[in-house]
């Protein structure tokens, strides 16, 4: 068993996993962690509404788990690699899938980034 070199709140860790026990926001993370995504692009891949969408991100921004980064009139959301519990987000998308196949099929559709 390997010794962990850091350890984090167990309130902040909870809040996290909490955020990321839901199936969609977890997804957003993982798609996150491959590239900066628009919320247009967001509504395409999981086939919700605007509103629904940024109602997730808003939950994940608030925290700090994204970041922000505004493009003219549109806003593209990151991962917070600063985040003091981004090492415990990097831990657990070691065991998801990878979403670049979602993230290139938006993109081979014509769909990646279109509202910008």
């Amino acid at each position: 068993m390997s010794e962990i070199t850091t350890s984090l709140p167990i309130e902040n860790a909870a809040k996290v996993l909490k955020l990321l026990g839901d199936k969609t926001r977890l997804a957003m993370i993982a798609m996150l962690a491959e590239d900066e995504c628009c919320v247009c692009e967001f509504v395409e891949l999981f086939q919700m509404s605007q509103p629904s969408v940024s109602q997730h991100l808003r939950k994940l921004r608030d925290v700090g788990l994204v970041e922000e980064n505004r493009k003219g009139q549109w806003i593209f959301y990151r991962l917070n690699q600063n985040h003091e519990m981004y090492p415990l987000v990097q831990d657990l998308l070691k065991h998801l899938p990878s979403q670049k196949e979602k993230l290139k099929d938006l993109e081979e559709r014509g769909l990646r980034v279109s509202c910008c």
